[in-house]
C-alpha cells in the first residue's frame, strides 16, 4: 500500500516563472528612481540649501552633491531611503542570481571564486545600507567608513563580474566601459573635492557633485547589464505536493503545465530593448542638440539684417542646411555613419559656441555644428534604408526629441537653455548642454542590428523630387510652427475677452497633439491615406482663417497630422540618389523659411511686395508639397514590399513599446513643468496702491536680443520691476516667427513680476508687433492695423484697464518708417480717431516717428485730445507718451542699458474723481520734495543708475501739478 501511495503521488508542479531579467529590470527602475526622484524633490523644496556648503552657495555653488540631496532634508531624504528600500530585495537577489548563475549555470566561475564574490555583494549592499541610512548628521564617522568601504569593495566586484561575465560581447562592451567610467571619474573628483575643500575655489564643488553623480549613474548601470546575460536564466516556485494547478498566463511571470519545460526567447532585438530603456534618456540628447541648433540658426542670423535695417549678407549662413549634399560621395557618407557618434560630438561646437564673445563667430561656429548635425543624421536615415527596424527608430528619436525641445523651452519661459544667445548670467546651461551631448555621442555606436543597408537596390526609382518636396515641407512646417508650444496660439491670438489659449497649461495639449501624431506615425498605411492628409488640411485651414480658441484647435490638428506623415517623408528620402534628393529638400526647406520672413519683412527685402501678408499662400504651399511626399510614400509602400514584411519585427515591435512609454514620459514631464510654473506665478497687482497711482512706460526692445546678441529678458525684467512699471508698452515684440526662434518672452516677465499680457496683433497680422503688460485687470482690447498702403504693418493694440475701478484706456502702437510719410500720416490720423472717440481716461504709449511740434505730433495729440506728458521735451523723435482725464505726476527717461537702441521713456499718472477736470494739462512744474514718497520715482537711478539704467536726457524726473 505504501509503495502504491509513493509511486502514484503527483510530481512536484512548477507553478509561476519569474525571468532573472525582471530583477535586473527592477533593481534598475528603484535605484535610479531612488537617486534622481530625490534630486528633483530636493532641488524644488530647499534648492538654495542644499547647494550651499561649508564655504559657498548659490551662484558660486549651483549643483548639490549627492549626500546633500539624500540626507540632508525632508522629503527628499525619506522618499530615497523608502526607494532604497525598495532596492534591498532585487539588489540581494541580483547578487545571489549571479552566483547561481555563474557557478551552476554558465560555469564561468569556480565555487570559491563564485561564493568570495557573492560575499562582496552582500557586504558591498549592506555597506550602502549603512551610508543611506546613517546620514553623515547622525554619525559622520560611520557614515564615511560605510561609503569608503562600499568603493573599496567596487573594485573587486565589478573586476570580478567581469572575469566571471559569458563571452556575450554586447554584455562585455558594456561592462568595460561602465567600469573604466567609473573608476576614471575618481581622480577628477578627488581633484575638484580639494580644491573645494582645501583651496576653497568657488564652483569647484559644484564639478565635484557632477562627477559624484556620475558614479551613480555608472554603478547602477553596470549591474543592470545583468539583464542582458539573464536572458535564459529564471526563478520558479515550485509546489512540491504537486497538487497546484498551474496557471496558463504570459507575460513577466512564466507559468508552465504540469512537468512541461518552458523557455524564454530571446533574440538580439531583447538586448538592443534593454539597451534603449537604459539610455533613451541620454539618446534624446543628440535630436534634441540638432534641433536646438536648428532652431537658434535663424536667430543668430536676424541680428545682423536687424542691425543693418536691411540684407545683411549673413543671411547666406541659412544656406548650410544645404551641407548633406555631401553624402552624394558614398564613400563619405559610409564614413560618416561608421563615425557619426564623432560627428554628433563635432556638431557641438554649435552649442559650445556660446564662448565666442563676437556675434560674427558665434553664428560661424553654430552654422557649422548644425551643417555637422543635419549631414550626419542624413547619413544615418540613409545607410538604414534597408533596415527598417533601426531607420524607424532613429527617425522617430529625432521626432522625440523635438518633444524634448518642446519641454525644455516650456520650463525655460520659450527660450533654450543652450541657444547661443544664453549664458550663465541669462539663464542658460550650454555647458551642462555640451556635457550631455558628449555622453550620449559617446554611446551613438555602431550595434549588430545596425548595418549599413547596402544589401538592395532602392525599390523606388522614380517620384524623388515628391520625396524631396515633402521632407523639405514637413521640416519647415515643423519648424516654423512647432518648435514651441505656444507658437500656434500666438500665431492666432485675439483681443479680450476672447484672448484664446494661455502657453500655461494649454503647452501642454500641444505636445500632447504632437506626441500623439508621433504615436498614430508607426500606423504607416493609416497616416499616409488621403483622407486623412484631407483631415490635415482642414486643420490648416481653421489655422488660418480664425482666431483665438477655433484656430488653436485648427493648429493642434495640423500638428498631429504632420508629426503623423513625418517618419514616412523621411524613409522617403532614403531610396533616392543622395546628391538630387537632399539638395531638392534643403533648397526647398530653406525658399519657405525665406517666404515665411518675406511675408513680414517685405519692405526691406527684394521682391518682397509679392509675399506681402500672404501667409496663405506659405501654409497652402507647404500642405501642398506634404501632399506630394505623401503621395510618393503609398507609392513606396505599395512597391516595396520589404517595407511591410519587415526582417526586423521583433526589434519593430519593441522600438514601437519605448516610443510609447518615451511619449507617456515626456508629456508627464510637460504637466510637471506647467503645474510649476502656475504654482510659481506671480498674482498681478500694482506696485504701490496708497496714492491709486500707477506707473506707465513704453520700451522698444528689439526682440529681446541685446546690443550683443544675448536674450535680454532677464534684463528687462530687472529694469522694469525697478522702474515699478504698472503698464508697460513693448515694442518689436512679436518673436514667433523663425528668424526670432519662436520665443515669447513676455511669459517669464509676466510670470516673474506678476502681469496680465496682452500680445497685441497676431504672427498672423504680419507685424513687427506690440504687447503690453499690466499689472491691472484688462476689461477688453481690441488689436488694430493701422493704414499702411505702402510700407510695412503698423500695429496698435487699444485696451480698457480697470485701474483701482475706474476705466482707463491705453493704446500701444508702433508706427511705419521714415521713408513712408503717407504710411505715418494715415496711421497717426487712425490712432486720433480712436482716442478722440473714447469717452475714458486715456494714456498714449506709441512710437510715432516724429519730431515735437511737427505737423504728426500735431495730429496725434490736438486730433486725439490728448496732452503731451512734457511739451518741452524737444529732444524726442520715435517714443511719446500722452493722456488726459487723470493727474500726471511725474515723466521720467531712462537709459537703455545696451539692452536695445532706445530708450525707456516713463510717467506716473494718479486716478481722479472727477476725470472731466482734468482732461486739460497744467504744465506746471513742481519739486521733489514736494512729492509724496510712495509717487516719486526711484532713486537708484539718480548719478550712474543701476546695470546701465540712469535718468538722462534731464539726469532726473520732471514733476508736474497734474
Amino acid at each position: 500500500m505504501a509503495e502504491f501511495s509513493a509511486s502514484t503521488s503527483p510530481p512536484p508542479t512548477t507553478t509561476v516563472k519569474l525571468a532573472a531579467k525582471y530583477v535586473s529590470y527592477a533593481h534598475t527602475l528603484f535605484a535610479y528612481s531612488a537617486f534622481f526622484i530625490a534630486l528633483a524633490v530636493g532641488c524644488y523644496t530647499h534648492y538654495y540649501k542644499i547647494v550651499q556648503n561649508e564655504h559657498f552657495g548659490y551662484p558660486q555653488e549651483w549643483f548639490p552633491s549627492v549626500s546633500a540631496t539624500t540626507g540632508d532634508r525632508y522629503p527628499a531624504r525619506a522618499i530615497f531611503q523608502i526607494f532604497i528600500a525598495l532596492t534591498s530585495g532585487p539588489r540581494f537577489a541580483l547578487v545571489f542570481l549571479w552566483y547561481i548563475f555563474t557557478t551552476r549555470s554558465v560555469r564561468t566561475s569556480t565555487e570559491g571564486f563564485g561564493k568570495f564574490l557573492l560575499a562582496v555583494g552582500i557586504i558591498r549592499t549592506v555597506a550602502c545600507g549603512g551610508w543611506v541610512y546613517i546620514t553623515s548628521t547622525d554619525d559622520h564617522l560611520t557614515h564615511d567608513v560605510t561609503m569608503i568601504l562600499y568603493l573599496l569593495l567596487t573594485l573587486p566586484w565589478q573586476l570580478g563580474v567581469l572575469k566571471t561575465s559569458t563571452r556575450n560581447p554586447t554584455a562585455l562592451k558594456w561592462r568595460r566601459w561602465l567600469t573604466f567610467a567609473f573608476f576614471a571619474t575618481i581622480p577628477p573628483m578627488i581633484y575638484f573635492f580639494l580644491q573645494h575643500k582645501v583651496h576653497k575655489i568657488p564652483g569647484a564643488y559644484t564639478t565635484y557633485a557632477f562627477f559624484e553623480w556620475s558614479l551613480i549613474i555608472y554603478d547602477v548601470a553596470f549591474d543592470a547589464v545583468s539583464a542582458i546575460d539573464f536572458q535564459n536564466f529564471e526563478l520558479s516556485i515550485v509546489d512540491l505536493t504537486g497538487k497546484a494547478a498551474p496557471v496558463r498566463k504570459e507575460g513577466v511571470f512564466q507559468v508552465c503545465k504540469k512537468r512541461k519545460v518552458c523557455r524564454v526567447h530571446s533574440d538580439n532585438s531583447q538586448k538592443l530593448k534593454l539597451i534603449w530603456a537604459l539610455c533613451v534618456c541620454v539618446y534624446v540628447c543628440v535630436p534634441f542638440v540638432f534641433w536646438s541648433m536648428l532652431t537658434s540658426l535663424a536667430l543668430l542670423i536676424w541680428y545682423f539684417p536687424l542691425w543693418h535695417m536691411g540684407i545683411s549678407g549673413y543671411e547666406a549662413f541659412l544656406f548650410i542646411t544645404l551641407t548633406p549634399v555631401v553624402l552624394g560621395i558614398r564613400p563619405l557618407r559610409e564614413l560618416v555613419f561608421n563615425y557619426r557618434g564623432v560627428f554628433h560630438a563635432l556638431s557641438l561646437i554649435g552649442v559650445a559656441s556660446f564662448w565666442a564673445v563676437d556675434p560674427a563667430l558665434r553664428l560661424i561656429l553654430t552654422a557649422s555644428g548644425l551643417g555637422i548635425s543635419l549631414t550626419t543624421w542624413s547619413a544615418t536615415w540613409i545607410e538604414l534604408r534597408n533596415q527598417n527596424g533601426t531607420l524607424e527608430r532613429s527617425v522617430l528619436l529625432w521626432g522625440v526629441g523635438l518633444l524634448v525641445h518642446n519641454v525644455v523651452k516650456m520650463a525655460w519661459w520659450t527660450e533654450n537653455p543652450i541657444w547661443p544667445i544664453m549664458n550663465e548670467a541669462n539663464g542658460g546651461y550650454n555647458v551642462t548642454g555640451i556635457v550631455l551631448g558628449l555622453i550620449a555621442a559617446f554611446f551613438t555606436t555602431n550595434s549588430v542590428n545596425e548595418t549599413r543597408g547596402i544589401s538592395a537596390p532602392p525599390a523606388v526609382i522614380k517620384g524623388w523630387y515628391f520625396a524631396s518636396a515633402g521632407f523639405g515641407a514637413v521640416l519647415f512646417a515643423l519648424h516654423s510652427m512647432y518648435t514651441d508650444s505656444s507658437a500656434i496660439m500666438r500665431w492666432s491670438v485675439g483681443g479680450y475677452p476672447s484672448y484664446g489659449p494661455e502657453p500655461v497649461p494649454w503647452g501642454v495639449v500641444t505636445i500632447a497633439s504632437l506626441a500623439l501624431g508621433l504615436w498614430l506615425s508607426t500606423s504607416n498605411r493609416y497616416m499616409t491615406s488621403m483622407w486623412w492628409y484631407i483631415i490635415g488640411c482642414v486643420g490648416c485651414a481653421t489655422f488660418y482663417a480664425f482666431q483665438g480658441w477655433p484656430a488653436y484647435y485648427g493648429g493642434l490638428l495640423q500638428g498631429l497630422y504632420l508629426m503623423s506623415v513625418m517618419p514616412s517623408l523621411v524613409r522617403g528620402i532614403t531610396v533616392h540618389p543622395p546628391f538630387k534628393t537632399l539638395f531638392t529638400s534643403f533648397f526647398i526647406y530653406n525658399l519657405l523659411c525665406l517666404a515665411h520672413v518675406w511675408v513680414v519683412a517685405y519692405a526691406f527685402v527684394p521682391g518682397g511686395v509679392y509675399l506681402r501678408e500672404r501667409s496663405d499662400l506659405v501654409l497652402a504651399a507647404t500642405m501642398i508639397l506634404v501632399g506630394l511626399g505623401v503621395f510618393h510614400s503609398n507609392q513606396h509602400n505599395a512597391l516595396d514590399p520589404t517595407y511591410r514584411k519587415s526582417t526586423q519585427f521583433h526589434f519593430l515591435k519593441h522600438t514601437r513599446s519605448l516610443l510609447r512609454l518615451s511619449l507617456v514620459s515626456v508629456v508627464l514631464v510637460s504637466i510637471l513643468v506647467a503645474t510649476n510654473r502656475f504654482i510659481r506665478a506671480a498674482v498681478p497687482a500694482p506696485f504701490t496702491t496708497s496714492q491709486k497711482s500707477f506707473t506707465a512706460g513704453i520700451w522698444t526692445i528689439h526682440f529681446a536680443l541685446d546690443n550683443d546678441m544675448w536674450a535680454s529678458e532677464m534684463r528687462m525684467r530687472d529694469a522694469i520691476r525697478d522702474l515699478e512699471l504698472d503698464v508697460v508698452g513693448l515694442l518689436e515684440s512679436d518673436t514667433m516667427r523663425i528668424i526670432m526662434g519662436n520665443r515669447d518672452w513676455a511669459q517669464y516677465i509676466a510670470e516673474d513680476l506678476g502681469y496680465y499680457i496682452d500680445y497685441g496683433p497676431s504672427t498672423m497680422e504680419h507685424t513687427w508687433g506690440c504687447l503690453m503688460l499690466s499689472k491691472f485687470p484688462i476689461l477688453r482690447s481690441s488689436h488694430h492695423l493701422l493704414p499702411s498702403p505702402v510700407g510695412e504693418l503698423a500695429c496698435a493694440i487699444h485696451a480698457t484697464l480697470d485701474v483701482y475701478g475706474q476705466p482707463v484706456d491705453f493704446i500701444v502702437s508702433h508706427n511705419g518708417q521714415e521713408e513712408d510719410p503717407e504710411d505715418r500720416r494715415l496711421q497717426t490720423t487712425e490712432l486720433a480717431r480712436i482716442m478722440r472717440t473714447s469717452p475714458n481716461p486715456f494714456v498714449f504709449l506709441g512710437y510715432v516717428v516724429t519730431k515735437p511740434q511737427q505737423p504728426l505730433y500735431h495730429l496725434l495729440f490736438d486730433g486725439g485730445d490728448m496732452n503731451d506728458i512734457d511739451p518741452t521735451d524737444w529732444d524726442r523723435w520715435c517714443q511719446y507718451i500722452g493722456y488726459r482725464g487723470l493727474r500726471r505726476v511725474g515723466y521720467a527717461r531712462i537709459s537703455h542699458g545696451h539692452i536695445t537702441d532706445t530708450e525707456i521713456q516713463s510717467g506716473k499718472f494718479q486716478i481722479v474723481d472727477n476725470p472731466k477736470d482734468y482732461w486739460k494739462a497744467s504744465y506746471e512744474r513742481l519739486d521733489e520734495s514736494t512729492i509724496v514718497p510712495e509717487l516719486r520715482y526711484p532713486s537708484i537711478f539718480r548719478g550712474n543708475g543701476i546695470r546701465g539704467h540712469r535718468f538722462h536726457v534731464f539726469d532726473e524726473p520732471r514733476y508736474f501739478v497734474h
